[in-house]
């Protein structure tokens, strides 16, 4: 691969991210990619992709089985995926076919990597996939070695005084600190199954082996609550298009929590907390105001 290939979103989302050790990291992708290419006898079989942390080359393994080689840089984050990866062992996710230890570089199945479930135009339809795909994962026993959401919580809860000083609006620091106290209800049953922590219709790939397959999961050990926002937040500005975004949330939401028999009320509670942590990281990245879609999420939510 040459350095040329290397697509310019990936180097800025390295430099920006992980700065010289990104930029360092970059650097050495070509040589990186040479030595998996011959050590596992690959051969490329199409152009470069990449997303904001990683870059997947197709490939064919020596018996002609088509795969995609996934570089990334080693840090917390692709660990935990490695141990979710061989939890569901290709239960309703991609499957992992081979692993380097010192480059968290993986080897895994192909998927169709140009049809998202974002691709069916019926959203009860594309849901309802979700929904099942979703009730699979979780039904996995979360393996040692996972982030806690008790932890999780927990450290939300110590930034939030902080957040809402930050923020400008009196009406949005009422939010969120409504959505804080929903998260100190629950803190002391975080739950116990495996989690996605990012499953929502472009996560979610047309498949050979089964019609859909989960990809990238960044697992996390806790309520199933805790995963609904991605579904939830799916194409999002189609949702706002259609002018109904309560409706479209609320009619979402139970059919999620229906399909994984949650609770309603603990699982808008965890979702509330969801919402706090994606407003918190926003705020450290000095925005003043909550997000629109996460203050009309919040809205569908209140009676659920």
């Amino acid at each position: 691969m040459a350095a040329g290939e290397i697509p310019q979103r990936l180097v800025a989302s390295y430099a920006t991210g992980f700065g010289e050790e990104g930029r360092a990291w970059i650097a050495g992708l070509p040589a990186l990619a040479a030595d998996l290419l011959e050590r596992w006898q690959l051969r490329r079989d199409g152009g470069v992709r990449s997303g904001q942390a990683s870059l997947v080359l197709p490939v064919l393994r020596p018996d002609g089985t088509r795969a995609v080689l996934k570089l990334q840089l080693p840090r917390e984050e692709t660990a935990a995926a490695l141990i979710g990866l061989r939890a569901w062992n290709g239960d309703g996710m991609v499957r992992l076919l081979d692993h380097d230890p010192a480059s968290s570089s993986m080897l895994l199945e192909r998927l169709d990597g140009a049809r998202t479930l974002a691709s069916i135009d019926d959203d009860d339809v594309a849901m309802g996939i979700l929904a099942d795909l979703h009730a699979r994962l979780v039904a996995v026993p979360a393996p040692q070695g996972l982030r806690g959401l008790g932890d999780v919580a927990a450290a939300m809860l110590e930034q939030v005084p902080q957040a809402v000083a930050r923020l400008t609006d009196p009406a949005d620091r009422d939010l969120l600190r409504g959505w804080a106290s929903a998260v100190a209800e629950l803190a002391d049953e975080p739950g116990d199954r495996l989690l996605h922590w990012d499953l929502h219709y472009d996560n979610v790939l047309a498949a050979q082996r089964e019609p859909w397959i989960a990809i990238d999961p960044e697992p996390l050990v806790g309520d199933p609550g805790f995963d609904l926002w991605p579904a939830l937040d799916s194409r999002w500005d189609d949702v706002v298009a259609q002018g109904e975004p309560l409706r479209v949330v609320r009619r979402r939401f139970d059919l999620l929590t229906d399909t994984l028999g949650l609770d309603r009320a603990r699982a808008a509670g965890w979702t509330l907390g969801r919402l706090l942590q994606n407003a918190l990281w926003d705020i450290e990245d000095g925005e003043q105001r909550l997000a629109p879609s996460a203050v009309v999420m919040a809205e569908a939510l209140r009676h659920r």
